[in-house]
């Protein structure tokens, strides 16, 4: 018999998209204990012959319905305090998922309801519920970790659905970030950086004063941006 106690991995997802102008993060609602009735980020324990990234996947089909989709999937990082689960030792590893357009969840397995909820409001909203475990945490890290990738990278293009529109793409930093970066740099950045847009045939529909048609683009193959786009200072919570 092992001297050590119970132990397990698990996986948990912090999933984003943008939704009507805010940064948007799926949650479920525990349908059992611990922490039941409470909000919780998607996920569960890994299975023996599984690796971490096939569990966020199973897990998040099984908590939410959202079947596996083409947008972008990192670990975050791993989660480790002894104290993190009431039931054993868990040991979790943290996934940032996202991409634009995702559907609607439904609730599943031991999942009591499954909805999007504005990251803003629960991370700095009065009325906001107490998050299971420790996932408002990951919440912030995850959080933070785009932000920062939008600096120096071109992980904006993952929230949008192509073709798009430099507007369209600016307004992802405006809902990440807080506050849209400056037009004329933006602009320069997206432009002047080869391979992080690459302009289409096509053409948008004209704005609302009815002047010329705005230019559509598609994802181009560059992953980095230097230098970094300057974002302005946002206040970080903890």
């Amino acid at each position: 018999m092992s001297d050590h106690p119970p132990f397990a991995v698990a996986v948990d997802l912090a999933v984003f998209t943008i939704r009507e102008g805010a940064l948007s993060v799926l949650l479920v609602e525990r349908g059992g204990a611990p922490y039941a009735g409470a909000w919780a980020l998607p996920g569960g324990f890994v299975e023996p012959r599984e690796d971490a990234e096939q569990a966020a996947w199973r897990e998040l089909h099984e908590e939410t319905g959202v079947e596996l989709f083409a947008g972008h999937l990192e670990q975050l990082r791993t989660y480790s305090d002894p104290d993190r689960d009431p039931r054993m030792r868990v040991v979790s590893i943290a996934h940032v998922a996202l991409a634009p357009d995702l559907p609607e969840p439904q609730a599943g397995t031991d999942a009591a309801d499954a909805r999007w909820w504005v990251v803003d409001d629960l991370l700095e909203g009065e009325d906001a519920p107490d998050l299971a475990f420790d996932h408002r945490q990951i919440l912030l890290d995850a959080r933070e970790r785009v932000r920062a990738k939008l600096e120096y990278t071109t992980l904006a293009c993952e929230f949008v659905a192509e073709p798009f529109t430099l507007p369209e793409l600016r307004r992802v930093y405006a809902a990440v970030w807080g506050t849209a970066p400056d037009l004329g740099n933006f602009r320069r950045k997206v432009l002047g950086t080869d391979g992080f847009v690459v302009p289409t045939a096509d053409q948008g529909a004209p704005g609302e004063s009815g002047g010329r048609r705005a230019a559509l683009y598609r994802r181009g193959p560059a992953r980095s941006v230097f230098p970094p786009m300057a974002r302005h200072t946002v206040r970080s919570e903890g």
